[in-house]
């Protein structure tokens, strides 16, 4: 059984996951193309796995980054749907972070990106412990 994980350092790494990823939405107009279209979908995915990690700290890797998918995919699917009340939320900023605002493919790719940096990153940290 895998100890569980640091409910401290996933804190601190959902900290600085949410700051590169607000980060990378106020620097957009300085950052590469690409960088500005794609880094704060793919942030948002990692966030997702992080928090998931600290919910569920004794989670295997796997586990956590399907869910973090799902939910990452779920939320993007929800912005087909539409009504008064729910756009009222997604025309905050808070709502529009969260909830996002118009469903894109290009989104999904980004998510499941997102998901394979956390998981590879808390498998590489994994590893280089093994090795001490």
């Amino acid at each position: 059984m895998r100890p569980p994980r640091s409910r401290v350092a996933y804190g601190v790494a959902l900290a600085l996951v949410i700051a590169a990823g607000l980060g990378s939405r106020v620097s957009g107009p300085s950052l590469p193309a690409v960088v500005a279209t794609y880094a704060g979908d793919t942030l948002y995915a990692t966030m997702v796995f992080v928090g998931l990690g600290i919910l569920a700290p004794r989670w295997q890797t796997t586990r956590l980054a399907v869910t973090a998918l799902a939910c990452s995919c779920a939320i993007e699917m929800s912005q087909l749907y539409h009504a008064p009340w729910i756009d009222a939320i997604r025309d905050t900023r808070p709502g529009a972070l969260v909830l996002g605002y118009g469903f894109l493919w290009s989104d999904v790719a980004c998510y499941a990106a997102g998901v394979a940096v956390g998981a590879g990153v808390e498998a590489a940290i994994r590893r280089s412990r093994a090795v001490r």
